[in-house]
C-alpha cells in the first residue's frame, strides 16, 4: 500500500510518498518539484508512479506557494520567480542531509525531477550538485540566462521594471553560476531526460529541444540522455510523460 504523509522537513512542507513496505529503510529517493502557481500536492499522480516501482519520494512546497503562501500578489509573485528557484536550490541540500541523518537514503541514490519552474530548479541543481544522480526536466529550461531574460522583457514592456541595475547584475551573476546551459561540462554523463511540449507558449519548447542537441556530444553512453518532444502539447506534463519520467528513474537510479 502506498502512504503519504505530511512531513516538514527544515521548515519545508513537503508530502513523502512511500511504499509501506519499505517506509522504515533506506530507499532510492526522488525530489520533485512542482511548477509556479502550483503545490506539492498537484505532483502526487507522479509521485505514486515512482513510490509503486520502490521510490522514496519527496514534494516539497516552494516558497509563496501550497502551505507557504504568503499573500503575494500575482505580480509581486512573478518579480519573485527566481528568488523562488534559487531557495528551492539551497533547501534540496537540507533534504538532503535529512534523508542522509535519518537513514532514508541508500546509497546516495537520489534523483531530481520538476514540472515547469520545478525542471528549471533542476537543471540548476545538477550544476552546483554533483550528487544529484539521475535527473527529469519536464518542460523546463536548461538555459536560465536566457530565460529570465525573456522574463524581464515581459516585466519592461508591461510597465517600469521594479528592479534596480544592482539588483539585476546581482540576479544574473548567481544565474551564470548554476546556469547548465553554461556549465555543460558538469553534466558527466549523469542521466538526464527531458520532456516538452511541443506547442508550450509559457517555456520554450526551443531551449530544451536546441540544448539537447549541443549537450549530446557530451555523452559517450547516449543512452543517458533523452529528449521527449510531444506533438500538438502545451504547457501541461501528460500522463504518459509521466509514465516516461517514471520508467526513466527505474531504469537508472533503482
Amino acid at each position: 500500500m502506498i502512504g503519504i504523509y505530511q512531513e516538514p522537513i527544515g521548515g519545508i512542507p513537503c508530502l513523502h510518498v512511500i511504499d509501506q513496505k519499505f517506509a522504515g529503510e533506506e530507499r532510492p529517493v526522488v525530489v520533485y518539484f512542482h511548477g509556479f502557481t502550483s503545490a506539492k500536492e498537484q505532483n502526487l499522480p507522479i509521485a505514486y508512479m515512482l513510490a509503486e516501482k520502490g521510490f522514496r519520494v519527496l514534494l516539497p512546497d516552494a516558497l509563496h506557494h501550497g502551505e507557504r503562501s504568503s499573500g503575494l500578489s500575482d505580480n509581486e509573485r512573478q518579480l519573485a520567480f527566481f528568488e523562488i528557484v534559487l531557495k528551492n536550490i539551497n533547501e534540496l541540500d537540507i533534504i538532503r542531509q535529512y534523508l542522509i541523518k535519518n537513514k532514508l537514503l541508500k546509497e546516495n541514490r537520489l534523483g531530481v525531477a520538476g514540472t515547469s519552474m520545478g525542471g528549471i530548479t533542476t537543471s540548476a541543481a545538477l550544476v552546483k550538485y554533483p550528487w544529484v544522480n539521475t535527473a527529469a526536466v519536464m518542460m523546463g529550461t536548461p538555459k536560465l540566462q536566457e530565460y529570465a531574460k525573456q522574463l524581464l522583457y515581459y516585466v519592461e514592456k508591461n510597465g517600469q521594471s521594479p528592479f534596480t541595475k544592482e539588483e539585476l547584475d546581482d540576479l544574473f551573476k548567481q544565474l551564470a553560476e548554476i546556469d547548465l546551459s553554461s556549465h555543460m561540462e558538469s553534466l558527466r554523463e549523469r542521466p538526464l531526460m527531458f520532456w516538452h511540449g511541443e506547442n508550450d507558449k509559457v517555456v520554450p519548447f526551443e531551449h530544451s529541444s536546441s540544448f539537447y542537441q549541443t549537450v549530446k556530444s557530451y555523452y559517450k553512453k547516449k543512452e543517458h540522455l533523452q529528449f521527449i518532444g510531444e506533438k500538438g502539447r502545451e504547457h501541461k506534463v501528460s500522463i504518459p510523460a509521466m509514465h516516461c519520467a517514471a520508467d526513466w528513474f527505474e531504469r537508472y537510479l533503482m
